[in-house]
């Protein structure tokens, strides 16, 4: 017998494609749109939001129990502010220049529509393991997403991955930039973002019918 069973796989399984908090649930855009310039800052953030989302997740279970349901939204708010405090301060200890480029959008993971969402329509349900289960599924969907944007947008937009020049030196003029490539701008502005995620979900809903709303 493995470590997970089919139902928990799922909680990890499902939100990466069918229902992935971005693409399907339509959750955490306004960091998708505001981070993704830059791959470097897209995985920061993805691993924030992981961190933030499982370990909030069984706290949540943990304490389901014991929190008067009047106040369990503000409990929730004071934990993952803890949380999120606790993140900011790692990262500016560890990767300042990058806390600084991240700038008030680390800040911003205690509003992310998806950590609330899944504090109340799963952890406050649920045992502490498939809690934290749940939380791991949905930030690695969300982050997978941030990931596929900021690789496009830094690589058509900067010609760079990682901050590593990839398509050759636009002033030199080597690799592609020799055949007369030119860095795409637009790529680098947030409406641009948006359309990347566009024909994200018109790839995933085109692969699978299934996820097509009826009219």
């Amino acid at each position: 017998m493995g470590l997970l069973s089919k139902k928990d796989s799922k909680l990890i399984l499902d939100p990466l494609a069918d229902n992935n908090p971005i693409t399907i649930q339509v959750l955490g855009i306004c960091s998708a749109l505001a981070i993704t310039a830059q791959l470097k800052a897209s995985i920061v953030m993805a691993v924030s939001v992981m961190v933030v989302l499982a370990v909030g997740n069984v706290v949540i279970s943990l304490l389901r129990n014991v929190i008067p349901g009047k106040i369990r939204i503000i409990a929730q708010l004071i934990i993952v502010a803890a949380l999120v405090i606790i993140v900011d301060q790692v990262l500016k200890a560890f990767a300042y220049s990058l806390s600084k480029q991240l700038s008030v959008f680390i800040g911003l993971i205690i509003t992310n529509c998806i950590i609330m969402g899944r504090f109340e329509a799963f952890a406050l349900a649920n045992k502490p393991w498939r809690s934290f289960l749940d939380g791991i599924g949905n930030a690695a969907g969300y982050g997978l997403i941030l990931i596929i944007v900021g690789f496009f947008r830094e690589l058509l937009g900067s010609g760079t991955l990682l901050g590593f020049k990839v398509l050759g030196d636009p002033i030199a003029k080597t690799g592609l930039y020799a055949f007369g490539y030119e860095n795409n701008g637009f790529m680098l502005l947030s409406p641009m973002a948006l359309i990347v995620i566009g024909i994200i979900i018109w790839v995933q809903r085109s692969r699978n019918k299934e996820l097509i709303e009826e009219h």
